[in-house]
């Protein structure tokens, strides 16, 4: 095994909300408000859909593909979805800070160092939105190969949080059973006074429609007696792939960090990235109309004596 190379699920294709398109000469992150399953090749016009994006749309007859049935890979909820604190160079893509709260591995030219992790909203090296959550998931959709998966990559708080929240229920109410439920990706919206009352979409993780939560348990305890009898060890699993993670400093290759930086690390001042939020609102931008602190400090300026 190579020292430093993250061991991660094998990729089958990915899943996104959004796109990277050309605007007067730039690419920049545009966000959509349904799923699209792609490969992961390129063409012209941007990833090429994969031959389950249409499936799922015919089987479900949805118009715009709003839920994904899936099922998870390992029994260990943090496996499945791996989130932390990250800071990327925006040219070159490679990783300069990752955190998760408590300590942080600061990336230098001539070695990696460990320091503490106060998060973004206090951190002198995150000024400016340049660090956010970043979390991956990787899902086997109903019917592709046990062993691959696809990846859906987010730096939303609503998602990682929902996502995060939901996995760990589900195995606490399955009885350590996450890998054998039968579960669905939905698309949610929101809104806040963050957003200026626009939609805010984020991923969350469901039942499949129609099944109560008993009925999903029992097909999970079945699945899972199927595949102890054909000799299926969902233990060993886990733990190939808790080392696969440990055995690199970064998840993510430097191939594919160019083009996340590019779909997901913005700079400040530009259009929110694919799945970060709020939803159509530029990070930074205003709407040109005062708010209530800046109303009270104009009107507290003027009652205080020259």
């Amino acid at each position: 095994m190579i020292k430093g190379l993250a061991l991660t699920p094998p990729v089958l294709g990915r899943i996104s909300i959004g796109r990277v398109v050309e605007k007067n000469g730039k690419r920049l992150p545009e966000k959509d408000d349904q799923f699209t399953i792609t490969t992961q090749v390129q063409g012209h016009d941007g990833w090429i859909l994969h031959p389950y994006d249409e499936a799922i749309r015919k089987d479900s007859q949805q118009a715009k593909l709003r839920a994904i049935p899936v099922q998870m890979l390992f029994n260990d909820p943090d496996l499945n979805l791996r989130a932390e604190y990250s800071l990327f160079d925006r040219k070159t893509g490679r990783p300069l800070c990752v955190g998760n709260g408590e300590t942080c591995r600061r990336f230098t030219d001539n070695s990696i160092q460990t320091h503490p992790c106060p998060s973004p909203d206090i951190c002198e090296l995150a000024k400016g939105g340049a660090c956010k959550p970043y979390g991956r998931l990787n899902v086997s959709i109903h019917g592709t190969d046990d062993l691959g998966s696809f990846i859906f990559r987010t730096t939303g708080y609503n998602s990682i949080r929902c996502l995060s929240a939901r996995l760990h229920y589900y195995r606490a109410v399955s009885g350590n059973l996450l890998a054998c439920m039968p579960l669905e990706l939905r698309l949610r919206s929101k809104s806040t006074t963050q957003s200026h009352r626009a939609p805010i979409y984020y991923v969350d993780l469901t039942l499949r429609e129609g099944m109560t939560m008993e009925a999903s348990i029992t097909a999970a305890i079945e699945l899972h007696q199927r595949r102890q009898t054909a000799g299926y060890d969902q233990n060993s699993l886990d733990q190939a792939a808790r080392l696969g993670f440990q055995n690199g400093e970064f998840e993510d290759s430097a191939e594919d960090s160019v083009g996340i930086v590019e779909e997901f690390f913005t700079p400040a001042g530009t259009d929110a990235a694919v799945d970060g939020e709020p939803f159509g609102v530029s990070v930074g931008k205003t709407t040109g109309k005062p708010n209530l602190i800046e109303k009270l400090e104009k009107k507290a300026a003027l009652l205080t004596p020259a």
